[in-house]
């Protein structure tokens, strides 16, 4: 079959064009700088925006699913580019879908789409969207991108919609790092004394790929599939990143809501240099921590995502594999 995929040179697109080839699809990439690493056979790369119309014309061009991966993960408040490429970029890439005559576009979205702050303690396909305007711009854009998406589906365009929770776990040839892999990179290693307390539900980046390729095959047009992992606090998960790497874990957690009192002090901090890693949504998503319920991608698509503590494993043993060094393309996305 003949797939296109935005966004292949990041992070999830690496595990999804992998998987995608191994089971004999014939893959377009798409990205807006082609990697100088080596890829699978069967991916023919080409550069696009998704802001461009006529350049995601082009490039979907015999696609038969379109698998749209791209996005700005921000922790930031306010992001323009963000809202651009979350929203705009969705629309853009779902009317070349449909003029190209894709059979199907799979959406990957974000579990952010959901207020995770008004949901009760759990999150399903039925429970409130990021619709507040104070939520931070990545929540309301991604919900703001699926409206967008849906019209074009009003318009004939047979999509799904997917939604990932916390993506972690190998192959990350990022740069830098994902903000879970960067920290579990570092436990590891042993340079985690402490780590802000809190939880996420968390899931492997190969079960995320292998999730979108089922909601190509099987998934609903329209519906929104979660796909969820297993919720684990943050403490529990750099010590068991620092066990497998042999070292000593953190030794304690500080608790979230206290740090989420002092943020005001420290976020100013944090813009002064350019991080957005002390934040209000990102101590936020810790406190919440809501769990998600991903049963309905279990029975409609036979989705099951695998323990955290393999994808601990394999993610470690990732990091101590000098070809992960690498260099790639740097990426805005």
């Amino acid at each position: 079959m003949k797939v296109a995929v935005t966004g292949a040179a990041g992070y999830l697109g690496t595990n999804l064009i992998r998987l995608a080839t191994e089971r004999g699809h014939e893959v377009t990439a798409i990205d807006r700088t082609v990697p100088d690493t080596a890829m699978p056979p069967n991916v023919t790369w080409v550069r696009g925006d998704v802001l461009d119309p006529a350049s995601m014309h082009a490039a979907l061009a015999g696609a038969e699913i379109v698998y749209h991966l791209v996005a700005v993960i921000t922790l930031a408040e306010k992001n323009d580019l963000a809202w651009r490429v979350n929203t705009e970029g969705v629309r853009v890439v779902a009317e070349a879908a449909l003029a190209v005559g894709a059979r199907r576009m799979v959406h990957a979205s974000s579990i952010h789409a959901f207020d995770q702050y008004s949901c009760g303690g759990r999150i399903d396909e039925n429970s409130p969207r990021s619709t507040d305007p104070t939520l931070p711009v990545y929540d309301r854009s991604k919900w703001a991108g699926e409206v967008a998406l849906r019209k074009v589906v009003d318009r004939g365009l047979d999509a799904v919609l997917c939604n990932p929770s916390g993506v972690f776990g190998p192959l990350d040839y990022s740069k830098p790092l994902s903000r879970i892999n960067r920290t579990l990179c570092d436990a590891a290693q042993g340079r985690v004394p402490a780590i802000i307390g809190g939880g996420f539900d968390l899931v492997d980046v190969r079960d995320v790929a292998n999730g979108l390729l089922l909601a190509g095959e099987l998934g609903r047009t329209g519906e929104n599939y979660l796909l969820g992992g297993s919720m684990i606090s943050m403490l529990d998960l750099c010590r068991l990143a620092a066990g497998h790497g042999g070292r000593k874990g953190p030794k304690f957690a500080i608790p979230a809501k206290v740090v989420a009192g002092i943020i005001p002090a420290l976020a100013p901090i944090g813009k002064l240099f350019d991080s957005d890693v002390v934040s209000k949504a990102a101590v936020g998503a810790l406190i919440s921590a809501p769990i998600v319920d991903h049963s309905k991608a279990e029975l409609e698509l036979g989705y099951h995502p695998r323990p955290l503590n393999e994808t601990v494993r394999d993610l470690v043993t990732f990091f101590a594999d000098p070809a992960r060094t690498t260099p790639g393309p740097s990426r805005i996305t």
